[in-house]
């Protein structure tokens, strides 16, 4: 063989770039993984500066720290930032990091695709933070950039179309990738069925991304034409419907949800067999279910829209559509629990976040439920209680899976153990913050505080002073986490092979066995 064949079987070349051409031209999955990873953290701070600010201002009625206008900027943008910027890229970092090394695959099947899939982000990303400093500023529409107030804001919102465009490009990329290199790349003997259940989860909702991505760039190319081509899409008085936006928006915006929290359960479906040292429990049921809740989620797009004057019929199809998903995602959350009873378990740092997401999560499903039932989502329309709902499914349920899975697989990233004492100081900070963050707005909600807004009756201040007390601790409770990954990384104890220990091997991959004894206690593990 000669060596030039050889080079590029090995994937070597004569000459291997160092230093930061390492980085902008790397093809190796880890690399590009730990460069989602570091990239979403990154914007997961600057998202959670802008919530502080919104939670300095709500502190207490009356208007203190910023302007109104500037207050809708910093809620639209928070919400772009943490869905576009946080929390999909630290999913993709996971999937580029663990699916290959899952499945027995030597890279993600287009490296080089998977090399641009991220470096259109840090662009996108600047665009987006850049719209702050245009004249106007940014766009203050709301993260859903609703016509017709979307239409008529300044050049902050073209730099949002075209940053969500570019971000749409890279998450359509990085899905084909994630589907061609799970149904072409698995070794020998690794059927469908045998796949850890993290690589399923993300073949769902790589077809997800690349259903519905498209819609979201029809969405705010249509914005862009009624802008600046005299298209009347949006404008009534051009024979357009501003809620045309709303249905094809939500007919993206609702499989992006499911984007955004089937990944976190892939996660949690690695993490608590392990801490418990039983297969998980249900395996066939938890990818029917997984398919179930990506198929349903095409079915519901019209529950964010209750109030705009649907017929009763379509009210009681998207009603009826939106609880019908409850079934799907109660079989998991009974699986995830039947695959911790009597389990040995133990409760490291990724084990501690990967509870605390059941319990939590399950907390925002119901409230799912109690949204969906459209009578009393026509009360509950547009106050705190819908931003409860989704921060307990988003931040409980997608980042707290986050941090399960990087603590789960940090040893294995870095060659080394994390530091258990404080990882799980960031855990108990993490999840008592976060409740007194949000649990006081579904009270808020249910007495009608009204969402993206800068002042309040004073009624409703008792509750936000709470929630803006744990908003300041649940954002510095992060930092820790900050500290956590940077110790490991430069060093500390080294991990074994199998860093946790009892567990028989770091992922069950198959479903489960026979019952070990019928009626005998498990066995401990020492």
């Amino acid at each position: 063989m000669s060596a030039v064949s050889h080079s590029l079987e090995h994937g070597h070349h004569a000459h291997q770039p160092s230093g930061l051409m390492r980085w902008i031209t790397t093809t190796n999955h880890k690399d590009i993984g730990s460069m989602y990873l570091i990239f979403s953290f990154i914007m997961f701070l600057s998202g959670g500066v802008m919530a502080l600010t919104i939670r300095a201002e709500l502190f207490a009625p009356g208007l203190q720290v910023v302007q109104p206008e500037f207050f809708n900027q910093l809620t639209t943008m928070h919400g772009l930032v943490m869905v576009f910027g946080a929390i999909m890229p630290a999913f993709v970092g996971f999937a580029n990091w663990q699916i290959p090394l899952m499945i027995g695959a030597s890279d993600m099947a287009f490296a080089r695709m998977n090399n641009w899939s991220f470096w259109l982000l840090p662009p996108a990303a600047l665009l987006l933070l850049g719209s702050f400093f245009v004249p106007g500023g940014a766009t203050a529409a709301g993260w859903t950039l609703y016509a017709p107030l979307s239409v008529q804001m300044g050049m902050g919102m073209d730099l949002t179309i075209f940053a969500v465009h570019i971000m749409g490009i890279s998450s359509i990329m990085g899905a084909i990738n994630i589907v061609v290199t799970i149904l072409n790349m698995r070794a020998p003997g690794m059927t469908l069925m045998k796949m850890p259940l993290f690589c399923w989860t993300w073949l769902i909702t790589a077809y997800l991304l690349i259903a519905v991505m498209p819609v979201l760039a029809g969405a705010v190319t249509m914005i862009l034409t009624d802008r600046h081509f005299g298209t009347s899409f949006f404008n009534a008085a051009g024979g357009g419907d501003p809620v045309l936006y709303q249905h094809v928006f939500w007919f993206f915006g609702h499989p992006e949800v499911y984007i955004m929290i089937l990944p976190a359960f892939g996660i949690v479906s690695q993490v608590i067999p392990t801490f418990a040292r039983k297969p998980l429990f249900g395996y066939a049921s938890m990818v029917y279910a997984t398919a179930s809740i990506a198929i349903l989620s095409f079915t519901v797009w019209a529950h964010h829209m209750f109030t705009t004057g649907l017929p009763a019929a379509g009210q009681l199809f998207f009603m009826y559509a939106t609880m019908l998903i409850a079934v799907p995602t109660g079989v998991k959350v009974f699986n995830w629990v039947a695959t911790m009873w009597r389990g040995s378990m133990t409760f490291e740092t990724p084990m501690l976040f990967s509870v605390g997401f059941l319990f939590v999560f399950t907390m925002g499903g119901f409230t799912g439920l109690i949204c969906a039932i459209a009578p009393i989502d026509i009360q509950l329309q547009d106050t705190y209680y819908v931003v409860a709902h989704f921060h307990y499914v988003l931040v409980a349920g997608s980042l707290f899976a986050l941090f399960s899975g990087a603590y789960y697989w940090l040893p294995k990233w870095t060659g080394h153990m994390y530091d258990e004492k404080l990882g799980k100081i960031h855990f108990w900070c993490s999840i008592v913050f976060f409740n007194i963050t949000f649990f006081p707005m579904h009270f808020l909600g249910l007495a009608g505080m009204p969402r993206r807004i800068p002042d309040y009756n004073p009624m409703f201040a008792d509750f936000n002073l709470m929630a803006s007390i744990g908003a300041f601790g649940f954002g510095f409770s992060q930092l820790i986490f900050l500290a956590v990954v940077v110790k490991c990384i430069r060093g500390g104890e080294r991990a074994a092979a199998k860093p946790w220990e009892g567990a028989e091997g770091l992922e069950w991959t198959v479903p489960s066995p026979a019952p070990y004894h019928t009626f005998e206690e498990p066995p401990v593990v020492k």
